[in-house]
């Protein structure tokens, strides 16, 4: 991908910037789409027992639900470290490159607060943070929607004010098979748990200002109750933008995925359906049997 430039003016006098994006690991974007459009992941920590490991480096999904089944918990999840950040961002500093970073939603992380004491540290300016009050293709949404502003060559200024304005039309949203995870995780009520795994519902989870809450419950199969969920969104999404919508996912055979995609392609409404695969930190936090549709309120 060719190099964004703009010219700009520092403190220190006339310098041409190229713009770099980089978010963290909850972004959940494929690696296609982070070659695509040349953007850096900084991954968050998640910690097993005694034992820290990089989100989609040193772990996948599949070994953290073994470990939380073999110890009845869920793994800790922990911000970006100091020394992580440090090692990915300082190449694009040296570089004096407009670096804008997405981070996870403030209210679920002190992720931007590690990447901003980085820019202190460094003494770079040219660092623009954005909150993005969401998780998983929440973010990725905006961070495709900079990608975008950047091709068309605004500013990294422009494109952290228009992204930062449109941050509350990212639509986020999962059904999870089980609250089991996220409870063991402090984010559910055990009792509320409890009840629900015995009625066997199937919660849909739903990120409203910077924070997962619990809206419509679902009884069934988790096919049929995915399908429903999607189904259940048609007016938002016949409303959304057209540009792309996502279905991530984390512990959801193939076959129901695909059923998802078909429904959303029989709208004739987006350009693009992606499915991506839910990293290590949406997945200690949901479990197995994780789905959502992800879009952009227009």
């Amino acid at each position: 991908m060719a190099l964004l430039h703009y010219e700009g003016i520092s403190r220190k006098g006339i310098y041409m910037g190229t713009i770099k994006i980089v978010a963290d690991s909850t972004c959940d974007l494929s690696p296609e789409l982070l070659e695509k459009y040349d953007i850096s992941v900084i991954p968050l920590c998640i910690v097993m027992g005694d034992q820290s490991y990089y989100d989609g480096l040193d772990t996948t999904p599949q070994e953290i639900y073994r470990w939380a089944d073999a110890n009845k918990t869920t793994p800790k999840t922990a911000a970006v470290t100091f020394e992580k950040a440090t090692e990915i961002l300082k190449p694009f500093m040296e570089e004096r490159r407009d670096i804008i970073f997405f981070g996870i939603s403030t209210q679920m992380s002190t992720t931007c607060n590690v990447v901003r004491l980085v820019g202190e540290e460094m003494n770079y300016e040219r660092l623009f943070i954005i909150d993005s009050q969401n998780l998983s293709t929440g973010i990725g949404l905006q961070v495709l929607y900079a990608a975008r502003l950047a091709e068309e060559g605004k500013s990294a200024e422009e494109i952290t004010s228009l992204v930062n304005a449109r941050r509350g039309k990212a639509s986020a949203s999962f059904v999870v098979d089980t609250l089991t995870y996220l409870a063991r995780g402090g984010r559910c009520n055990a009792v509320t748990a409890l009840l629900a795994n015995t009625l066997k519902l199937k919660p849909e989870i739903v990120v409203t200002d910077g924070a997962m809450h619990v809206a419509k419950k679902y009884r069934g199969s988790l096919q049929s109750v995915i399908l429903k969920y999607a189904k259940d969104m048609e007016p938002r999404l016949l409303h959304a933008d057209k540009t792309c919508v996502f279905i991530t996912h984390s512990g959801v055979s193939d076959e129901i995925a695909e059923s998802v995609r078909s429904y959303l392609e029989s709208l004739n409404h987006f350009d693009v359906i992606y499915i991506t695969n839910a990293g290590g930190v949406i997945s200690s936090h949901c479990g197995p049997g994780t789905l959502g549709v992800l879009f952009y309120e227009d």
